[in-house]
Parts: C-alpha cells; sequence; structure tokens
C-alpha cells in the first residue's frame, strides 16, 4: 500500500509577506544570472580583441564558434544538472553548479589557444546550465504565488546587472593604461571564478526547498523549515479562508523516460507553447549579443577597447524591462504580457535591421535601437523561463527546465553565434539583415503561438498549475 500524507506546506509558502527571508532567496540564488551576463558580455567585449595575434589570434568565425561552445556546455549541464536536481534535491545542486562553474570560469582566463579557450567556454557553459535548473525550480518553490511573475522576472532579468559590470570590466581591462589588450581579457575571464566564494557563503542560508522534500519523503523537515521561515523570517498573510492541503504519495521515483513521456502526452500542448518561447528567444538573443562586438567593430569602426560603452546602454535596457513590465505578468496576466513582448521586440529588430541595411544608421542610432528592442526582448525571454518553471509538475520541474532549455537553446542557440558570426565575416549589411529578419521571425511567431496556447499561471499555486505527479486525487 502506498504511504501517502496530507501537507498545507505549499499553501503555508504562499501565504507568506514578502520579507527579509525573501530577499536573501533572491539575492544568493539570483546571482547565477549576473554571472551569465558577466560571462557572456565579457566575450562579447573582448571578441575582437581576441583576434589579436598578442591574445589568441581567433577569427570572427572562432569567436563564434566559442560562443557555441558555451551554450552546447550549457545544455549538457543543464540536463545532467537538472536530472540530479530532481532526484536529489535543489541545494546540494546549486552549491555543485556554482563550484563547477568557478573553475571553469578561472581555467578560461589561462587559455593558450583556441582548442583550450573553446573547451573552458564549453565547462563554464556546463555551470550556468546546470545553476538555471536547479535554481530556477528553488526560486519557484519559494515565493509567494501572487509576485511570482514580478519576481521571477526581475531575477532573470539581473541577467543585465551582470552585462553591465562586465562590460565596466572589460572596458577598464582591456585599456591600455591598465592591462592592455594582451592581459586584460584574462582579468575579464578571471573575475567570475573571484566572485564564486562570496556567492557560495551567501548561499549556505539558503534551505532546500520544501516542496521537494514533501514529495521526497522527508515531510518533517520540510514542515521545520517552513515553521522556521514563518516564525523567524517572514510573516504570514492574515487570510481568513482555510489552509488548503493536497495528498501526497510519499517516495515515487520518475526516470528520464518517464519525465518523457509526461511532457509529450499529458503536456503536449504546453510543451509546444514553451518550445516555441525557449527557441525563438535563445536565437534571438544568442544571434545579437555574441557578435555584438564583432557589429560595431566591423561595420561602424567602434575601437574594441570602446565597446564596453556601448554595451551598457544595452544591457540598461534589458534591465528595465523585466522591472518594468514584470508587475503586468501578474496583473494583466501571462498570455496577454507573454504575446505583446515577444512581438514588439521581433518588429523593433526587424526596423533595426531594415535601416541598418539602408546605411541610415549610426553606431550610437544602432545601439539605441537594440536597447529598445532588448527592453522587451528581455521581459520576454525571462517569462520563457518563468512559463516552463510554472507548467510542469514539481516532481519534473528541473529536468523539465533542463529539457526546454537544451532543445530550445540547441535549435536556436547553438545556430545563431555560428551563422551571425558568418553573416559579420561576409561584410555584407544585406546578408546581416537577413539574419536579423529570420531572429524577428521567430519572436513574431512566438508571440502568435502565446495567443493560442498561453496559460493564465497568474496568481496560482504551482500545485493548481501542474498537480504534482504524487498528488492523490481529493483534497483535505
Amino acid at each position: 500500500m502506498t504511504e501517502s500524507i496530507d501537507t498545507d506546506i505549499p499553501a503555508r509558502l504562499d501565504r507568506l509577506e514578502w520579507g527579509k527571508w525573501h530577499w536573501l532567496v533572491v539575492i544568493a540564488l539570483g546571482i547565477t544570472w549576473i554571472l551569465d551576463g558577466l560571462e557572456v558580455t565579457v566575450v562579447g567585449s573582448v571578441g575582437s580583441v581576441l583576434e589579436e595575434h598578442e591574445t589568441l589570434s581567433l577569427s570572427a568565425s572562432d569567436v563564434g564558434l566559442a560562443g557555441t561552445a558555451y551554450i552546447a556546455g550549457a545544455i549538457v549541464g543543464a540536463l545532467l544538472f537538472g536530472h540530479l536536481a530532481d532526484l536529489h534535491g535543489r541545494k546540494r545542486l546549486f552549491f555543485a553548479t556554482l563550484l563547477f562553474y568557478a573553475v571553469a570560469s578561472g581555467a578560461t582566463a589561462l587559455s593558450v589557444n583556441f582548442a583550450t579557450f573553446a573547451a573552458c567556454r564549453f565547462f563554464t557553459g556546463m555551470g550556468i546550465g546546470g545553476e538555471y535548473a536547479a535554481i530556477n525550480s528553488a526560486i519557484d518553490e519559494l515565493i509567494p504565488a501572487r509576485v511570482r511573475g514580478k519576481v521571477d522576472l526581475a531575477i532573470n532579468g539581473s541577467y543585465w546587472v551582470g552585462a553591465a559590470l562586465g562590460a565596466v570590466v572589460s572596458s577598464v581591462f582591456l585599456d591600455p593604461s591598465v592591462l592592455g589588450h594582451r592581459w586584460g581579457w584574462r582579468a575579464a575571464f578571471g573575475l567570475g571564478a573571484v566572485l564564486s566564494p562570496a556567492i557560495l557563503a551567501m548561499r549556505h542560508f539558503v534551505p532546500e526547498s520544501p516542496r521537494w522534500l514533501m514529495v521526497h519523503g522527508r515531510h518533517r523537515e520540510a514542515a521545520a523549515i517552513v515553521r522556521d521561515i514563518e516564525e523567524n523570517h517572514a510573516h504570514r498573510v492574515e487570510n481568513p479562508a482555510p489552509l488548503r492541503s493536497i495528498r501526497i504519495a510519499v517516495g515515487r521515483r520518475f526516470g528520464l523516460s518517464d519525465v518523457a513521456r509526461i511532457v509529450l502526452t499529458q503536456y503536449r500542448k504546453r510543451a509546444v507553447f514553451c518550445l516555441s518561447l525557449m527557441i525563438a528567444q535563445a536565437f534571438f538573443y544568442n544571434a545579437i549579443f555574441f557578435t555584438y562586438a564583432l557589429t560595431l567593430t566591423r561595420f561602424y569602426g567602434v575601437l574594441p577597447e570602446h565597446v564596453g560603452a556601448f554595451v551598457l546602454p544595452f544591457a540598461l535596457g534589458n534591465l528595465l524591462g523585466p522591472l518594468v513590465l514584470g508587475h503586468f505578468f501578474d496583473t494583466l496576466g501571462r498570455k496577454k504580457m507573454i504575446a505583446f513582448t515577444y512581438g514588439a521586440s521581433g518588429l523593433l529588430l526587424l526596423l533595426t535591421g531594415y535601416l541598418f541595411d539602408e546605411g541610415l544608421l549610426t553606431s550610437v542610432t544602432h545601439a539605441i535601437l537594440w536597447s529598445a528592442s532588448f527592453f522587451f526582448a528581455s521581459a520576454a525571454a525571462s517569462s520563457a523561463y518563468l512559463t516552463v518553471s510554472e507548467l510542469f509538475p514539481l516532481e519534473i520541474r528541473a529536468l523539465a527546465i533542463a529539457l526546454f532549455y537544451a532543445v530550445g537553446t540547441g535549435t536556436g542557440g547553438l545556430l545563431a553565434p555560428v551563422l551571425f558570426g558568418k553573416l559579420i565575416e561576409s561584410g555584407s549589411r544585406g546578408a546581416l539583415f537577413a539574419g536579423y529578419a529570420l531572429a524577428a521571425a521567430l519572436m513574431v511567431g512566438a508571440a502568435a503561438i502565446t495567443s493560442v496556447l498561453g496559460v493564465a499561471a497568474e496568481g496560482r499555486a504551482l500545485e493548481d498549475v501542474a498537480a504534482p505527479l504524487s498528488a492523490l486525487d481529493g483534497e483535505s
């Protein structure tokens, strides 16, 4: 006979007032996106420097391939660590993935040629990909339902704090009066490794997800964590309605074949919806950002040490998007806002591409239009991760995030840096405009799919959006 329990843990987590404890969770775990933004921006900002003889003598295609290696590593890391996060818990994995990242990032600074650089980028990506799966799960399982949308978008949008940091660091380190091109790029890549120990210390205070514990036969431990949060860290929101309980079958395990079967049968429409979002945003971002510096230096003659100054307004637009628009994902609703942000960013990029092809832009006006487009694209991309983490059951949440990240990024993200590296290398504005048009079409297409298949998850408990696989019929 299957052992079962009745639990009100999800309802107790959702009724908590926002407090200092939630801020700790957001900062300690959300730092992942800052690190990712730092990594991607550094390689984008120093891309043209890596072509120089005194550094690594890479070609534009090599820079694009290094970006592809990073994304490929992120895919592998997401699948590997995502599966382990569902099996062994969120907390163990977000320690392991950060350590993995720190070692690989530090090793990147010691690269001596394209092969070692690409290998280090692959392993750095593995750490970041693993972070995505474990930490997106943990954050959504700890944040109250009524603010989950804006909090999740703000956390994902913090990527651009890292991007701004990467832009500043790159500009400073590459300055001939500081370290110059020969050593500056190495110092920029080593920064992530230097920051990691402080982040590890912060994560020590973040508990295991009580939701994960309750379905793995550790309900007493889960209840103790929630009680500690209620008594010492966050007040309960006054609500006259009684707390809802759900009945859980304890200790059920789900393998990879179970996940594939569940996603492709029970959640098939949601799978199509999530894939459209992930593919579009992955291609859109990786196409532009991994070759950002190359576009500025090749077509506008911007000096490599000045690229960081152009990344800053771009990063600001991306950071403001989720912060300004995030509230509306909880009020106007997921479907309306996802469709709007995907559509708006695609159309603005198409306009940018057309004006670029016609020779009507300068480096400054091009950067301004990019910033406007990515104001909406940043909220859109953040909402893709939010959507995937909301729409699938607790027991397979981390692996579901990993699977959709892997397929979406593998389809859209791996191709984009190589393709755009080739387009830029051709020197043809028309060819690059065609690439922009493809990215725009994917975003507008995702907006259309959202209007048909989108799910109204705003304000709803995760267990209402997707019931746990361990849930038994009936509530108490």
